[in-house]
């Protein structure tokens, strides 16, 4: 039996763990530690966690208890559990369920234990969501102030259960189909219909609305397409950009009863609205000024939906978060990869998409061979000579563009692609001017936002067929772009130290392969600047995924 001092992690009474990530248990460990908590650092071999009310949260939302999350982190606290952590824990998990929105006699009431009712209404944010008190203790609640009233309290530290029920919307007579019309057979994943199941569940804690996460290439799509068939109901289809809204058409028509005069595309292009309408988050907040209102934003009323589904909900911006305040009565699907958001917002996510409902770890769908195995790489290159003096003399904004931008990387991208000459390769960065420079030395043809949408549909059709091998790509391709046979990856810059963009950009290559179905992802970083730094904090979550990166040194 191990002693104490032989376990992996070091709990903190300021709600932080340390992970020893050399520690012979440490993986059995983070397996359970990032099902309620999150990685914000990793110091040498000392990963630092955070336990949040969120992270909390969120695990209650899957059925978890602060009696589990106490004995996971008692089994592998080499000094024991801090008196102080357990109780923040008992108490903020005992918080969910504490409040419930409900319908009674035709009412939307706020109910739960009388003294926190009393204190909370003392808040004029939420005064002004409330109305009359029942004689049961209730406050009843004006249905247009749902949205609000539950991000009010959020803010104050308690999640609301929302079991008011939705209105079930337009009917739509559809089905999935048992094969593909290129006649193979389709079926859900087990995964996919658990995830379902969860999401379709009404009036329970978990059913109704919320985020499914899953790892990108394990099939996301096809739970929304699976959500839809299962609610018969017309559907509003929110997603990342045009070439998202073409796959998601592609694949309805394919593995649905749809018709095509049921599917609309409502874009800068196209203005179809239609029992299944696709939209991007671009069109609902285009306005000509700052102070015009936005013109499209009419879509979310324009039908009787009865499912609003949003695609890389973690992308959602806050126009669409005010709207979807206003429409508490529809049900909501969030699809994501990752719950990361780097402004801060998730809890706009919780209280108002859902809590999360249903996550399946990316080892998990990597060891059922569901997605590719990758191998991390970050590979350090030497500032390009003479740029040395010029970057220590920079300000500090303008150091990690310089860093970015050295051209020492073109030496190394070339290795790479010679390393894997033959294998579909993505070149992926965050600044044009390196990305054309880079793609007219190594003569690949380049995508980035200024490029026409059919002239880039071209070419992700030219590199599906295999007659473009290579292509250089900006953050247009971060997301929702299927290209299933790209196997490598190559980061040349990023957007600072966004683990969100990290996650979307390995998810590129995580479709499932033939053969041995493997996969590479490089980072190429300049040594001994500040791109270091932040490459280790845009790794974050593939660490808590249980990746690893291997650290090689351009000579």
């Amino acid at each position: 039996m191990l002693e104490k001092q032989d376990l992996p992690l070091i709990v903190q009474s300021d709600m932080t763990v340390l992970l020893d990530y050399e520690h012979p248990r440490s993986e059995e460990a983070r397996k359970k530690l990032c099902l309620f908590a999150e990685l914000i650092k990793r110091p040498g071999n000392w990963h630092t966690y955070k336990i949040s009310s969120l992270s909390l949260w969120n695990a209650a939302s899957t059925g978890m208890d602060a009696q589990i999350i106490i004995e996971s982190l008692r089994s592998y606290a080499r000094y024991g559990l801090p008196g102080v952590m357990e109780s923040n824990i008992r108490k903020l998990m005992d918080r969910y369920g504490k409040l419930r929105l409900q319908i009674y006699e035709d009412k939307l009431l706020l109910a739960g234990e009388e003294v926190l009712l009393n204190e909370l209404a003392a808040h004029k944010a939420i005064l002004e969501c409330l109305g009359e008190r029942s004689s049961g203790g209730a406050w009843a609640v004006n249905p247009e102030y749902r949205g609000q009233l539950k991000q009010e309290l959020i803010r104050l530290g308690y999640p609301v259960l929302d079991l008011a029920g939705y209105h079930t919307g337009e009917a739509l007579s559809v089905a999935l189909r048992p094969a593909t019309l290129q006649g193979k057979p389709f079926s859900l994943r087990d995964y996919q219909r658990q995830a379902v199941e969860l999401f379709y569940k009404e009036g329970t804690i978990q059913g109704g609305s919320g985020v499914i996460v899953l790892p990108c290439g394990a099939g996301k799509t096809i739970v929304g397409i699976a959500a839809l068939a299962r609610l018969n109901s017309a559907t509003l289809i929110l997603t990342s950009n045009a070439t998202s809204v073409q796959q998601w058409k592609e694949e309805l028509l394919d593995k649905t009863t749809l018709q095509p005069s049921e599917v609309g595309e409502y874009t800068g292009a196209s203005k179809q609205v239609r029992p299944v309408t696709i939209a991007t988050y671009q069109i609902l907040t285009h306005r000509k000024s700052k102070k015009d209102s936005f013109s499209h934003m009419k879509l979310f009323s324009e039908r009787d939906w009865g499912l609003i589904i949003y695609d890389e909900v973690h992308l959602l911006p806050a126009p669409v978060f005010r709207m979807t305040a206003e429409i508490q009565a529809t049900r909501r699907l969030g699809l994501t990869a990752t719950l990361v958001r780097e402004d801060g917002c998730e809890e706009d996510v919780f209280s108002l998409i859902g809590p999360k409902q249903f996550e399946l770890q990316w080892k998990t769908v990597e060891a059922e061979g569901h997605i590719a195995t990758v191998k991390c790489t970050e590979i350090r290159v030497p500032l390009d000579q003479g740029m040395s003096e010029l970057y220590h003399s920079a300000e500090k904004r303008s150091r990690l563009r310089l860093a970015a931008e050295n051209p020492g990387k073109v030496a190394v991208v070339r290795q790479l692609l010679e390393r894997h000459n033959g294998t579909p390769t993505l070149i992926i960065g965050q600044y044009l001017s390196q990305l054309h420079s880079i793609a007219d030395t190594l003569k690949v043809p380049v995508i980035t936002g200024e490029l026409p949408q059919e002239e880039r549909q071209t070419l992700y059709e030219q590199f599906k067929s295999g007659e473009v091998p290579v292509l250089a790509v900006s953050k247009v391709a971060n997301f929702a772009v299927d290209l299933p046979d790209a196997a490598v990856a190559i980061q040349i810059s990023g957007s600072y130290g966004s683990r969100q963009e990290e996650a979307q950009r390995i998810g590129r290559i995580l479709r499932p392969k033939d053969g041995l179905n493997e996969a590479w992802f490089y980072t190429v970083v300049s040594d001994d600047t500040s791109e270091t730094d932040y490459a280790a904090r845009r790794q974050l979550f593939l660490l808590e995924q249980g990746y690893q990166y291997e650290l090689e040194k351009s000579p």
